[in-house]
C-alpha cells in the first residue's frame, strides 16, 4: 500500500466512523430529519423486495445507516476491503445527505447556505469514495482480467486447432 492510500484511507473514513457513532448513541436526534426520507423510500424497498424485513422506523434506519457507515469507515480505514468498503460508505452517504442537508427547502438564508456547505461537502466526499471504489491499487481490475482470460482463450484455442488439424494431416497421410 502507498502512503498515500495508508493517510487519505483513515482521513476518508473519519467522518463516517464519527457520524456513525453518533446515529448509533443518538437516532432520536437525526431520526426527525431521516423521516420524510424513509416515508419515501421505505415504500420503494418493499416494492423492490417485498419478502425482505424492511423497517420503517426512522430510529431504526438511523441506526442501521450508522452500523453501515462505522463497519465500513473502520474497514476503509484499516485497508481491509477497501473497495467494498468505500461502495457501502456510498451507498450510505446518499440517503444521510438528502436527509439530513435539504438547503432547497431553507427559507433562512444562513441556515441554507450551511446547508448546502455541508451538501457539498458530502458531494465531495461521495466522490473520494467512488474514487477509492474503484482503485485497484495499481493491479488489473476485474475487467483488464477477463478481456486478457479471454483472450489467452483465443489463443489456446486457435493453438489447439492447429495442433488438430496437424494431426489429422498426419493419421491421414499415415492411413493412405
Amino acid at each position: 500500500m502507498t502512503v498515500s492510500r495508508l493517510i487519505a484511507r483513515p482521513m476518508l473514513a473519519s467522518m463516517f466512523v464519527a457520524g456513525g457513532i453518533d446515529a448509533l448513541k443518538n437516532p432520536e436526534a437525526l431520526a426527525p430529519a431521516a423521516a420524510p426520507l424513509a416515508d419515501k423510500a421505505v415504500p420503494l424497498a418493499r416494492r423492490l423486495a417485498p419478502g425482505a424485513p424492511i423497517p420503517s422506523d426512522p430510529k431504526t434506519l438511523v441506526r442501521i445507516n450508522g452500523a453501515a457507515q462505522v463497519a465500513a469507515g473502520l474497514a476503509l480505514a484499516t485497508g481491509r476491503a477497501p473497495r467494498l468498503a468505500s461502495t457501502v460508505l456510498a451507498a450510505t452517504l446518499v440517503p444521510t445527505t438528502l436527509a439530513a442537508h435539504r438547503f432547497w427547502e431553507e427559507t433562512d438564508p444562513g441556515a441554507k447556505a450551511g446547508q448546502r456547505v455541508h451538501f457539498l461537502k458530502n458531494v465531495s466526499m461521495l466522490g473520494g469514495l467512488l474514487l477509492a471504489g474503484v482503485d485497484t491499487e495499481g493491479k488489473p481490475g476485474m475487467a483488464w482480467r477477463a478481456q486478457r482470460a479471454a483472450k489467452d482463450v483465443r489463443r489456446e484455442a486457435r493453438q489447439l486447432a492447429k495442433d488438430a488439424r496437424r494431426e489429422a494431416r498426419l493419421a491421414k497421410a499415415q492411413l493412405t
